[in-house]
């Protein structure tokens, strides 16, 4: 860092002394000065410089000393993460989640909203509204205190946040949806396919942590997959990488009806509990389930098998609402990919559930929270009377 500053240029060397402490800090356990020191590699007088401005900021806290603690105990400080926070979404044919985040991902408040594939475009987004201002109502905030609004949706996405094509919810198609979604909050609004952000979830923090080459199977009311290459999400170059449902011989699009037609599910079960009632039925030994079990698997492994002789992943994570169900589906799963592929990869059970977009929502607001404004190149952190920079 120092090597890039001109002579003089001040101004430039504490921002990057700044940069370099909230780093320090960020994810730590409370530092002392030393020890912060030691991890910047600035002398102890430029650190206790530095993190006086941060704490007039508002972006670094002290530390109480442990109950108990004999003496007088060194000072320790710590990033203070609750100087702003973040909402994650994930906006499904059949449900909206909302959670709500400090800056440092961790989730402090959730809800959820049910909606239908084909529920009115105002009354979708209208959900979405409702579930923000639910979550917010939970965590004892209000949209003022939010930074970011990232959101995961079903369909090719673009970089802009609009939606080139959705098969599964037909209003979708064509729709800015970061357009309206910056109507509705004021402040920073991305948008994602939900496919992308539930493996970068399980990357960063479940099943797929420590592998590069990961392809995550979203499994549920409707099929879909997330693709990891040497540890980065992969979204092709028309954002329709993943995208293997759309074609027909994959057998993905309709694969969910076996699980959710299946004739020993009693009348009067909702959709949202068919496929549960046969998966339940399967673990228990009933044939005719374990026979809709094996159909299903049969197609869910069509794609599979195709994306893992393609690309040869270390891990393959089963994901989405079935993944409840791991323990039903991987067996046959692995016994199918077994008899396909030339080299078998790790198959494992997602660690996060459905809870994998709304999550990886939030990890992708923290990760573009860190290039904007913790990075060598971004200004200035903002003070608590300002809001994150557009």
């Amino acid at each position: 860092m120092m090597a890039k500053l001109r002579g003089g240029d001040l101004s430039r060397l504490r921002q990057l002394n700044s940069l370099t402490a909230i780093g320090a800090l960020r994810g730590a356990e409370p530092l002392t000065l030393s020890a912060l020191a030691a991890r910047t590699g600035l002398s102890r007088p430029s650190t206790k410089e530095v993190v006086d401005e941060l704490m007039a900021l508002g972006w670094v806290e002290e530390v109480p000393p442990t109950q108990g603690t004999m003496g007088r105990p060194a000072r320790r400080y710590r990033f203070r993460s609750g100087s702003g926070h973040l909402v994650g979404l994930d906006i499904g044919g059949h449900n909206i989640r909302a959670a709500l985040a400090d800056l440092d991902g961790e989730i402090l408040a959730e809800t959820r909203q049910p909606v239908l594939p084909d529920t009115p475009l105002e009354e979708r987004l209208a959900a979405i509204e409702r579930a923000v201002a639910g979550c917010l109502a939970l965590g004892g905030k209000t949209i003022a205190d939010v930074w970011i609004v990232a959101a995961g949706t079903i369909g090719v996405v673009t970089p802009a946040g609009r939606i080139l094509y959705c098969a599964a919810i037909p209003a979708w198609t064509g729709l800015d949806l970061a357009g309206h979604l910056r109507a509705m909050f004021p402040c920073e609004v991305l948008v994602e396919n939900d496919s992308r952000l539930a493996a970068r979830a399980e990357a960063k923090r479940g099943a797929a942590r420590g592998a590069r080459d990961v392809v995550f199977l979203h499994v549920g009311r409707r099929m879909g997959a997330g693709l990891i290459i040497d540890g980065k999400v992969h979204r092709g170059f028309g954002t329709a990488a993943g995208e293997i449902a759309m074609l027909p011989q994959s057998r993905w699009f309709d694969a969910p009806e076996h699980l959710q037609n299946c004739s020993i599910i009693p009348d009067g079960t909702s959709p949202e509990d068919a496929a549960a009632y046969t998966l339940a039925a399967a673990r228990d030994g009933d044939p005719v389930a374990l026979d809709a079990v094996g159909r299903y698997v049969d197609d869910l492994a069509v794609g599979t098998s195709a994306m893992v002789l393609l690309l040869d992943p270390q891990v393959v994570i089963l994901g989405g609402g079935f993944s409840r169900s791991a323990d039903v589906l991987l067996p046959p799963l692995r016994e199918r990919l077994e008899g396909a592929c030339i080299r078998m990869p790790d198959l494992r059970a997602s660690a996060l559930g459905d809870e994998c977009v709304v999550t990886g929502a939030i990890d992708f607001a923290v990760d573009h929270l860190d290039h904007q404004l913790f990075t060598p190149d971004a200004p200035l952190p903002p003070t608590n009377a300002e809001s994150v920079p557009s």
